[in-house]
């Protein structure tokens, strides 16, 4: 397992963080903890990533507005508090919607509808997520010690939560 991670937990990073993901970058940052991965590395792909991935939705606002509406459609509150959050705090928004759950996508979307500068955007982004990137990765790196203690106290009763899963499944496609 340790070997799939040294392999292949950089690309699963990016392409995690890429979507606007913080947890990735967690569990980077507790693997290197553990010796598994490189923090400085793991700062550096998710923060290019998750850069990245607002440009993406930013610019896709911008050139496929209806695209871009028809997408949004469905999250109707979510866009009315990323409306609201937009008006009340300006450019520092960006820095904000990094660390908010559920409205982290959609505010890249929403600000490339408006008549936001892109360079602005650009600019407040490579920031924001230089900070992320910093304050995530380190956090969890110095919380690495404790997620691993207690992952390590828990794992017996994440595998009686799975065995009771898996032989109510079974009982059940018996019983079919």
């Amino acid at each position: 397992m340790e070997d799939l991670i040294r392999d292949w937990g950089y690309i699963a990073l990016f392409a995690y963080s890429f979507g606007g993901g913080f947890v990735g970058l967690v569990f980077a940052g507790v693997l290197s903890y553990a010796g598994d991965l490189n923090l400085y590395i793991s700062i550096l792909v998710a923060g290019t990533a998750n850069f990245l991935g607002d440009q993406f939705l930013f610019f896709l606002a911008r050139k496929n507005k209806s695209y871009a509406k028809d997408m949004m459609s469905k999250y109707g509150r979510k866009i009315a508090l990323a409306h609201i959050m937009m008006r009340k705090y300006g450019s520092l928004v960006v820095f904000i919607q990094k660390y908010i759950y559920g409205i982290k996508t959609l505010i890249p979307l929403a600000m490339g509808l408006t008549k936001y500068s892109a360079i602005k955007f650009t600019i407040f982004n490579v920031i924001a997520t230089m900070l992320w990137g910093l304050v995530v990765g380190y956090a969890s790196y110095t919380a690495g010690e404790y997620i691993l203690s207690a992952a390590d106290d828990f794992k017996y009763i994440g595998l009686g939560i799975i065995a009771v899963i898996l032989l109510t499944v079974s009982y059940y496609f018996k019983k079919i």
